[in-house]
């Protein structure tokens, strides 16, 4: 078993610790002059989008996205308007009668450890 460890020496070197642990090197970026000019450009676009009036967004949306944003705010005011049909009173009493109109099924069934 002795001979298992013989070729060990040394303690456990653990990194991080300033006993001369290995150090990880920082990577450069080389794309970093690339990527200001990239940012550069897309502020110029974004300038010229917004044309002579800064105050007023530009509507880069295209005519069936704009359809389907009516569609949904279309749909959403329908459902609010189903929901403002019946109160909450209403809403409980259908509620009530619809667990009536359950089997015994659905029932939980009583559980006794004295019998």
């Amino acid at each position: 078993m002795a001979d298992a460890y013989e070729a060990v020496r040394g303690s456990l070197k653990l990194k991080g610790v300033a006993d001369g642990g290995v150090k990880k090197k920082k990577k450069k970026n080389k794309n970093k002059a690339k990527q200001l000019v990239q940012t550069a450009r897309n502020t110029e676009k974004e300038e010229q989008k917004s044309g002579d009036e800064e105050g007023t967004p530009v509507d880069d949306r295209t005519p069936a996205q704009k359809a389907y944003d009516r569609l949904q705010e279309k749909r959403a005011a329908e459902r609010i308007l189903k929901k403002a049909e019946k109160t909450h009173k209403q809403r409980v009493e259908k509620f009530n009668e619809y667990l009536d109109e359950l089997t015994e099924h659905y029932d939980i069934p009583k559980v006794s450890w004295t019998k």
